[in-house]
């Protein structure tokens, strides 16, 4: 496959010649020993960017430091390549800076992603009757850097690993040809560091944000009280009552799911089906090495009803901050036992038993997440069309395409213009 070719001496990144510094010694003594498992490799103005098809034949060394102190590290990158690989090409840029010698690792994948994900049904609906007769309508070759499976994050946050990725990046580019280069779902954070991108013909745009709750209170009751409204507080009471002529529900909290993977998994399986806006699609292998891969991690809180799972929500520990991962609900009783609501107020309830400062929440569903008094945490989408011409159309088509355009309910949101700041 394209991918597998080696980089050699005629290639250019930014009119840099990529084989310049592979004639110092220093590159030669600091490649030679860890460059076998490469399939690709380059000098960039700051360093050597080498792709690895696989975590595996990344040093052992550079690899088990990768993201260390991250929610999502090394583990959750092997889970994502050994379990989703069938809908996308996973790979790693592993970096290196030529005067430290010091080292990064940036996964990233290949994916013919459909365009239309992120637009509203009726959008998509339409499209769908186009592509009767266009099959690929709007779909498009991407590389994408980042997670496939959650926010995009930087191994090392310093400014010569953006240098060499951005670089990196445009040497590689020429070789897979992809229609779009794309930063995948980076959190606002990075905006400073990963100016080295818009500064070279990338354009920003909001992705769907996430949101978070500080936990600045002691009790449920007294953040109803102090942060929610009036008539929300009144609703959540009723629909509280409401559950008392109904068999009670309990909480587990395990980090074990191989005992629930099969009641779980089907629950899961309604939500996405359900769901306005899809991506990429989990499997049950992918639950289940979850939790054996990351057990220091990994909670999943599973509410049962006269023993049977009703709700589960998996998560992700790290420090003090909870991160949702995935949600199920078994929709033949969720509206009668207000399970959203429900699930919600055990959640935070456990959240300050365990003293955890911050709840994470994913993207989409933001209509309760408004009247739980949720903030915005902005992410952003980098993108750069290899053509300079078709990435000035990229740029324009980028103000309708983006996915923030479609949820008129962001606007509401205290911080909403943080998504563009």
């Amino acid at each position: 496959m394209p991918g597998s070719r080696v980089c050699t001496g005629g290639s250019r990144t930014n009119d840099f010649p990529v084989n310049l510094l592979a004639k110092t010694s220093w590159i030669q003594a600091a490649a030679a020993p860890r460059d076998r498992g490469a399939v690709w490799s380059a000098a960039t103005t700051a360093g050597l960017v080498r792709v690895y098809a696989r975590a595996s034949e990344i040093d052992s060394e550079t690899w088990q430091r990768a993201f260390r102190g991250q929610v999502r590290d090394h583990r959750f990158y092997e889970l994502t390549e050994r379990h989703l690989g069938n809908q996308f090409d996973q790979k790693y840029f592993v970096l290196q800076d030529a005067a430290t010698g010091a080292t990064a690792v940036q996964p990233f994948f290949l994916v013919d992603q459909d365009l239309m994900a992120g637009l509203p049904m009726p959008v998509r609906e339409r499209v769908a009757k186009l592509r009767r007769w266009w099959p690929n309508l709007f779909y498009a070759k991407m590389l994408m850097v980042g997670s496939p499976a959650g926010e995009g994050q930087l191994d090392v946050s310093e400014p010569w690993v953006c240098r060499t990725l951005q670089e990196g990046l445009t040497a590689y580019a020429k070789v897979v040809r992809p229609a779009i280069v794309m930063l995948k779902d980076f959190p606002s954070s990075y905006r400073r560091l990963l100016q080295a991108f818009t500064d070279h013909g990338f354009s920003r745009m909001p992705g769907l944000p996430d949101a978070k709750l500080d936990l600045d209170f002691k009790s449920f009751d007294q953040y109803m009280q102090q942060k929610l409204s009036k008539v929300f507080r009144k609703s959540l009471r009723r629909k509280f009552k409401a559950l008392r002529v109904h068999p009670p529900l309990t909480l587990e909290v395990t980090s074990d799911l191989s005992a629930c993977i099969d009641e779980i998994f089907p629950l899961y399986l309604q939500v996405y089906q359900r769901a306005k806006m899809t991506f990429e699609v989990l499997n049950r292998d992918y639950f289940l090495e979850l939790s054996l891969a990351m057990p220091d991690r990994c909670r999943c809180f599973l509410w049962r009803q006269e023993g049977r799972v009703v709700a589960f929500n998996l998560c992700l520990l790290h420090n003090d901050d909870l991160f949702d991962l995935e949600v199920g609900f078994d929709y033949a009783v969720a509206l009668n036992l207000h399970l959203y609501f429900v699930t919600w107020r055990d959640l935070i309830e456990w959240c300050l038993q365990h003293r955890i400062r911050t709840y994470h929440a994913g993207p989409l569903n933001y209509d309760p997440k408004l009247h739980f008094r949720l903030s915005l945490a902005p992410q952003d989408i980098y993108a750069r069309h290899p053509s300079p011409w078709l990435n000035q159309v990229l740029r324009l088509a980028m103000r309708f395409l983006g996915p923030v355009r479609y949820e008129p309910l962001l606007r509401k949101f205290p911080n909403y213009p943080e998504l563009f700041g």
